[in-house]
């Protein structure tokens, strides 16, 4: 009788998996590194062998060569057509050999529709089945694995299976296609060949950041007065502003600073208003990623590894969800128990209330609840990985918890013929407040008491010239959140998304500002191809997905309606092809010259500083635009990426450069070799202040 073999998604997860279902010893074989594990349960021999994520990729599968339009794809095993994918050769080699003798298939990969794509082509190609059974599960828990796999569906999750196939297919069609055109277009315009890229959510998303970039570049600022009173109230200060906030006009803010003139100033009413605050919503991927952005600066693609990673050691549920669901099946009690030792106080109170009642927000996802911890305790955890737990653990316990009390203070004060509003806010009672802990971060503002005809003591009323604000700029936490409310791109991929705009040069920095580049292919895209960026059109792919899932339309159907769609608008951007290569080459280059600015030269302050190469030595060096006028320069290292400081060096007012690569993390210098700030380097771990 053979075996049955159950294919887990990722390494980790199939030592949990056989650890889980194990009735005595597991035993673990392995070459090259690759583990699979034997056991027994009830008498069935049972092997647990991994993938290693998508161990298939798609490929062009005709000999045309490197063209477009191109919809002739298959699939392939992936170290045979991605660089980068030539570690799967050995994980699939040890599930070929984990295959063999085989009796029974079961898919344990992760139960979304990427470890539903997964499972399907490890079956159909490495184990040449056409069906197997599906675990579902969301904690890589004994108990939870042990009844997913008892309760194994028979047959695999189509629906997310057709899914899955759709949207690799889809991506692929319009990733492809356009990159290539994009590229193809500079080399036949111009001869110069240089990779670019976009695709279908790639393309929309560069749109909405230059959306806002263009609008924080055409802003105009407008200018204001705010009159900003301070007074002493039995020796406590207070600040205010005037009952009309902004002045438009300084004739009218200079009118009123002058009849405030006075001292003492009198209160004239004081409101106190209670409010409840809502219990926040357990963790689906998004909230969490914009919440460890807020409390870490966490990166929404580091948060998803660190979730990853979590989920893969037993303590949280499954990541990629877009549930704000906890359903009682999941055991609070059980969770909260195996939570006491780290959250004492907190979980004591919570088992001492009646009913465990979660707030739940509006938020489902069929496959799996919101995010929670497993009540499994943490043995061995990274500082950021420790941090994202209890930022997850806390906000478990938080959801059980009352709503807050919070009381607004509002103080009028009249001075002379003026009246100033004081403003203050305290929190009356934390109830959930205390679950959550160091996260709960509010704004305090506290107001000595005072009372109606009071008199306060004016130290001065200052009249303040300000402007308003251009819009901000995405976070890549807020991106992500811009990316699901339009409904583009996936929980699992939108933050990579982000990544992918900033590898393409596309954007830059922590607080995302699109650069040249960015602006000038989204301008040209616009003009000649502006459906490329079409956010309604990946927006109507998402709504196909979901109707693949529930079986109401097909693969064939989507993908011949979107195949089309992109024929379209690749015969549009062939008609304009020399035109868009003449403008890409043309930003590019602009780029390229912009990137050896270091900065402006401090010596003749007529010239910029550049990165210039030897044609003697071949080495680089820094050196002024205006020689020979100017014979400035500055030696450079000669290993690593080089970036110009927008700002001189504090210290000696010398450009400064951050370097990046050449084996060592990022840092910055000044480029002056007689700066004081060079001799403070090593005490600042290589970065110059």
């Amino acid at each position: 009788m053979g075996h049955t073999l159950i294919i887990a998604e990722k390494p980790r997860a199939a030592a949990r998996i056989a650890a889980a279902l194990a009735d005595g010893e597991v035993i673990k074989k392995g070459s090259k590194g690759v583990s699979s594990y034997s056991l027994t349960r009830k008498g069935q021999k049972i092997v647990v062998a991994a993938a290693v994520g998508h161990i298939y990729s798609l490929r062009q599968n005709d000999k045309k060569g490197w063209v477009y339009p191109v919809f002739d794809v298959d699939w392939a095993p992936a170290h045979e057509v991605r660089k980068d994918g030539a570690y799967t050769k050995k994980y699939l080699t040890a599930l070929k050999a984990a295959a063999k003798g085989a009796e029974r298939f079961v898919v344990a990969c992760d139960f979304d529709i990427e470890g539903s794509v997964i499972g399907f082509n490890v079956l159909r190609f490495a184990c040449k089945k056409k069906d197997g059974a599906r675990m579902h599960f969301s904690t890589l828990t004994k108990h939870e694995l042990e009844e997913a796999f008892e309760k194994a569906n028979p047959s695999l999750d189509w629906g997310m299976v057709e899914a899955g196939l759709t949207r690799h297919v889809a991506d692929w069609f319009f990733g492809i296609n356009l990159s290539r055109a994009l590229t193809l277009a500079i080399k036949n315009a111009v001869g110069m060949f240089k990779v670019m890229s976009t695709g279908r959510v790639q393309g929309p998303t560069l749109a909405i950041l230059c959306e806002r970039e263009l609008e924080i570049k055409a802003f105009e600022p407008t200018p204001f007065w705010q009159l900003e009173l301070h007074a002493l109230v039995d020796g406590a200060e207070i600040v205010a502003l005037h009952a009309a906030d902004k002045f438009w006009k300084e004739n009218e803010a200079t009118t009123a600073h002058s009849r405030s003139q006075a001292d003492p100033g009198i209160v004239q009413d004081v409101s106190r208003k209670k409010f409840e605050q809502a219990v926040p919503p357990p963790f689906d991927l998004t909230s969490l990623q914009s919440e460890a952005y807020k409390q870490f600066s966490f990166a929404p693609t580091r948060t998803q590894e660190l979730a990853q990673t979590l989920y893969e050691s037993g303590l949280i549920s499954y990541p990629r969800t877009s549930s704000q669901k906890l359903p009682e099946r999941i055991g609070f009690k059980e969770i909260l128990k195996g939570l006491a030792s780290l959250f004492p106080k907190e979980v004591e109170l919570l088992l001492g209330m009646k009913k465990l009642v979660p707030k739940e927000g509006k938020k489902e996802d069929s496959a799996h609840p919101a995010i929670y911890p497993t009540g499994e305790k943490p043995k061995m955890l990274t500082d950021q990985e420790r941090k994202l737990f209890d930022l997850i653990a806390r906000r478990f316990l938080a959801v059980f918890g009352e709503p807050a009390v919070r009381e607004s203070l509002k103080v009028t004060i009249r001075v002379g013929e003026e009246d100033f509003i004081a403003e203050g806010k305290r929190t009356v009672e934390p109830n959930w407040h205390t679950l959550y802990g160091p996260f709960a971060k509010f704004e305090e503002v506290l107001l000595p008491n005072m009372d109606k005809g009071q008199e306060v003591s004016v130290q001065s009323i200052d009249l303040l010239s300000k402007e308003t604000q251009p819009p901000r700029r995405f976070s890549p936490a807020s991106l992500v959140k811009r990316m699901e409310k339009e409904n583009i791109g996936t929980k699992a991929t939108r933050a990579s998304t982000v990544d992918t705009l900033s590898s393409r040069g596309y954007v830059t920095g922590d607080i995302i500002e699109v650069t040249e580049l960015g602006l000038q292919v989204y301008s040209i895209l616009t003009k000649y191809s502006p459906r490329i960026l079409d956010v309604e059109l990946t927006r109507q792919f998402e709504d196909d997905m979901i109707r693949i899932q529930e079986r109401k339309t097909d693969r064939k159907e989507v993908l011949e309606r979107l195949r089309s769609k992109l024929e379209d608008i690749l015969t549009e951007f062939k008609s304009n092809e020399d035109k868009i290569g003449k403008e890409l080459a043309d930003a590019i280059r602009a780029t390229n010259r912009a990137a050896l600015v270091i900065g402006p030269c401090p010596v003749c302050g007529k010239g910029d500083v550049r990165i210039i190469r030897s044609k003697k030595s071949g080495k680089r060096f820094a050196g002024c635009s205006n020689y020979p006028e100017c014979s400035n320069s500055y030696p450079l290292p000669q290993r690593g990426n080089i970036i110009g400081s927008k700002k001189p060096c504090p210290t000696c007012n010398h450009p400064r450069i951050t370097v990046k690569g050449g084996g060592r993390r990022p840092w910055r210098m000044c480029l002056n070799m007689e700066c004081p700030s060079r001799e403070r380097k090593e005490e600042n771990g290589g970065n110059n202040p």
